[in-house]
């Protein structure tokens, strides 16, 4: 921050990334400023106080800057604070419901990590925290807001301890944690079932999960660009190689004194480990248009309505899936060219030049939550092409058929189509050798892939993963999809089905995706499972008649 230093940061512009970048050094000198800020010379705080103060009269980005004025003011510096106030009531316009904000203004449909954990929900709180004394009706409704989004925000971690992958920045990593972190820093009393126990354990759990991922790290110890290995192909434009440093989201606790009830409470089981009825196995959540589900020991989500409000890298991947899961992630294309780079994993992919480019689901059109027969289901539209038009409908398992999900598809198409439609993308190596997968036999039963017409499995040490179509003739194939397309797996393959759509035609498919994470016990339950496909609902046959 010295003009004068060779390392200068530069000064701040309109819409300035430095301006993001800077929210780690208002919260710093707003919880530290005696040690950070005590022993500075006078120069150097003029240093500090020169270059973030430069930002109040930029053009902001709708994002995490409004702790620099903040930072400012607890130590006695120059500060703006009608900037401050505005700051906070322009995040306020955010809101959306039940502590759902979404990630920009009205208009923008992302809600995300950033709605709770990398941006506002976070932001919030360490405001309330900081603030408290002389903002005591923004502090009170904060904490409302973090009551409610936390009933939400549990059906996102699984009981191991992973966050769904879901959105952009998950380079960002074990900041997906940051809400749960940023509750206890507040000091907001967690609602029932939700107890400091369980907050805390859900924390530390996340932490656990990662640390088995060395491969997080560069060889000389940083942690590198990618999720549980370094990827690119996952990288956003914005990324630097410090980003992955907002993971020290998820460390606000350790500014807590040691009577602090999260650090003297017992580390407790996620409520879905101890009791389906603490929280439920299934949740419509009516901001985000997601449906949580958890059961079958599978956490994963439904989703239709986000995207994103810029052209993002792969934000067909990281908004428009169909479907989003703690166990096997999410995949991001490699490319363009062939079907094994587009990588449809959990998505319906449609080309109308034989296969040389794809199209999946990015701009979603009428988007609604609704309810049928006591089970919440997810509508939505998009249109590929000015000719082809897609309703979709997807619906969360049933106690009858817990580890299946369904989606049902209706094509109108004015030209010739090809398509393809994938389940989830699962590790494709075997066990003893990681070498490519054989074929599911007799003498193999718990390593391998198979495919027929309407159908294809894979499993591995991940566990089993199909799909099957209930209506339509589709060809099953397992697509050896391209190296490092998986968040979680370097190597996976994709049980899909495949069709060719003739011009003219109505088609609907009717999609039964499985999935069983590998847990105790999951060799001898899978295979019965597998065979036991759900029914279609009587409503959605009427639907296509």
């Amino acid at each position: 921050m010295d003009p004068e230093s060779p390392e200068f940061w530069g000064n701040m512009e309109d819409l300035d990334q430095r301006m993001v970048e800077a929210c780690p050094i208002g919260f710093t000198l707003a919880i530290a400023g005696k040690d950070f800020w005590g022993p500075l010379t006078d120069k150097q705080k003029d240093n500090i106080a020169n270059w973030l103060g430069s930002m109040n009269d930029k053009e902001m980005p709708n994002t995490n800057w409004v702790f620099a004025n903040l930072g400012l003011k607890q130590n006695g510096a120059p500060f703006s604070q009608s900037r401050l106030e505005a700051d906070m009531d322009h995040l306020d316009t955010f809101h959306r419901g039940d502590g759902w904000s979404n990630d920009g203004p009205a208009g923008y449909t992302q809600m995300d990590y950033y709605s709770g954990s990398f941006a506002i929900q976070y932001l919030q709180l360490l405001y309330a925290k900081l603030a408290g004394d002389s903002d005591p009706k923004r502090v009170e409704e904060y904490h409302e807001r973090a009551r409610k989004y936390s009933l939400d925000f549990a059906h996102y971690m699984d009981p191991e301890g992973h966050a769904i992958p879901f959105g952009r920045s998950l380079t960002y990593r074990f900041a997906t944690v940051g809400f749960w972190s940023a509750l206890a820093f507040a000091g907001v009393e967690p609602p029932a079932p939700l107890s400091w126990g369980v907050i805390k354990g859900m924390l530390l759990r996340n932490l656990r999960w990662w640390s088995k991922h060395p491969d997080i790290f560069q060889p000389n110890g940083m942690l590198n660009i990618g999720y549980t290995y370094p990827n690119y192909y996952l990288a956003e434009n914005y990324n630097s190689p410090g980003s992955p440093y907002w993971c020290m989201l998820a460390f606000a606790p350790l500014a807590l004194p040691k009577e602090h009830p999260f650090w003297t409470s017992k580390e407790e089981a996620h409520p879905f480990k101890t009791s389906s009825s603490l929280l439920p196995e299934i949740k419509a959540l009516k901001y985000p248009l997601h449906i949580m589900v958890h059961k079958a020991g599978h956490t994963f989500l439904l989703s239709s309505g986000q995207k994103c409000h810029y052209p993002l890298k792969s934000t067909q991947a990281k908004y428009g899936h169909f479907a989003y899961s703690a166990s096997f992630g999410y995949s991001v294309p490699t490319g363009g060219y062939t079907i094994e780079q587009y990588v449809p994993e959990s998505a319906l992919a449609l080309s109308d030049d034989e296969g040389e480019m794809w199209k999946m689901r990015r701009d979603v059109e009428n988007a609604e939550l609704s309810t049928k027969d006591g089970s919440p289901y997810l509508y939505s539209e998009m249109r590929p092409w000015s000719d082809v038009k897609v309703r979709t409908w997807l619906l969360p398992p049933t106690d009858d058929a817990p580890s299946w999900h369904l989606r049902v598809h209706h094509i109108q198409s004015g030209r010739r189509l090809q398509s393809y439609e994938g389940a989830f993308a699962i590790k494709g190596t075997a066990k003893a050798t990681g070498r490519a997968l054989g074929a599911l036999s007799s003498s193999s039963q718990n390593e391998g892939t198979e495919a027929g017409q309407a159908s294809a499995l894979t499993v591995s040490e991940a566990g089993a993963v199909g799909i099957v179509d209930l209506q339509a003739p589709r060809s099953g194939k397992v697509l050896d999809v391209d190296a490092n397309s998986n968040l979680i797996e370097a190597r996976t393959v994709l049980p899909a089905l495949g069709m060719d759509i003739e011009a003219g035609k109505d088609v609907y498919f009717v999609t039964a995706v499985f999935a069983m994470p590998a847990s105790e016990g999951w060799t001898e339950r899978w295979r019965q499972a597998w065979e036991k496909k759900p029914v279609i609902p009587e409503w959605i046959k009427e639907a296509m008649k």
